[in-house]
């Protein structure tokens, strides 16, 4: 049985995650400490609410710094919502921006669309090739609650030296949905809220670890 933390930095839907990913098969511990993160088979980086307080609570707990470190020795991380959002170079909400941990090139900012947060399920496109959808039917739809998103990607070359499998959504116009790049991947939807096919693509990423 994989072992997965789930890292507390005061951000995120900790146990209804939890739940999902025991659920998925997996040995589940929510927690801040450093070494536990470090060494766990999967780490998960959630994130609920404004990119400025995420980012700054996940540094308050070195949070960045583990999942470097993690990826440096290609350890898998999943982050999800605004844990993928911070993932990027930056965000800006109300024209304020703020610092991500710069994993991947870009900026996470307002959706445009008519109406805001784009909240509910929604069908996305995902790679032939890809591993977190690899059983799921092209109409699965997942949960999402945002209203700031990554609209484009200009990683060409990500952390195994190959292209990363980027998968789209549409609200409003495209945005990225999820990306698996290598040992790190994220969604910007709540797996743990997807019912079925959520549940599916956690027991795919825990196959992976």
């Amino acid at each position: 049985m994989p072992r997965v933390v789930i890292l507390d930095y005061g951000s995120g839907n900790l146990r209804s995650a939890e739940r999902a990913l025991q659920r998925a098969g997996a040995e589940v511990e929510v927690t801040a400490d450093p070494h536990a993160a470090l060494e766990a088979d999967g780490l998960v980086v959630p994130g609920v609410g404004a990119f400025a307080a995420c980012a700054d609570g996940l540094r308050s707990v070195q949070g960045d710094r583990i999942i470097g470190k993690r990826l440096a020795g290609s350890r898998p991380v999943l982050g999800i919502c605004v844990g993928m959002q911070i993932l990027f170079e930056r965000g800006v909400e109300h024209g304020v921006e703020a610092e991500g941990t710069g994993e991947w090139p870009g900026t996470v900012d307002r959706l445009d669309a008519e109406v805001l947060p784009h909240m509910g399920w929604n069908t996305v496109r995902a790679p032939a090739d890809s591993q977190l959808f690899a059983g799921l039917d092209a109409d699965a739809r997942f949960y999402f609650v945002h209203s700031y998103a990554a609209r484009t990607w200009d990683l060409e070359s990500g952390l195994t030296g190959r292209q990363p499998k980027v998968t789209w959504a549409h609200h409003g116009e495209d945005f990225v949905a999820a990306v698996e790049n290598g040992p790190l991947c994220a969604t910007q939807f709540h797996p743990e809220k997807s019912g079925d096919a959520g549940a599916q693509l956690l027991r795919n990423w825990l196959s992976t670890l």
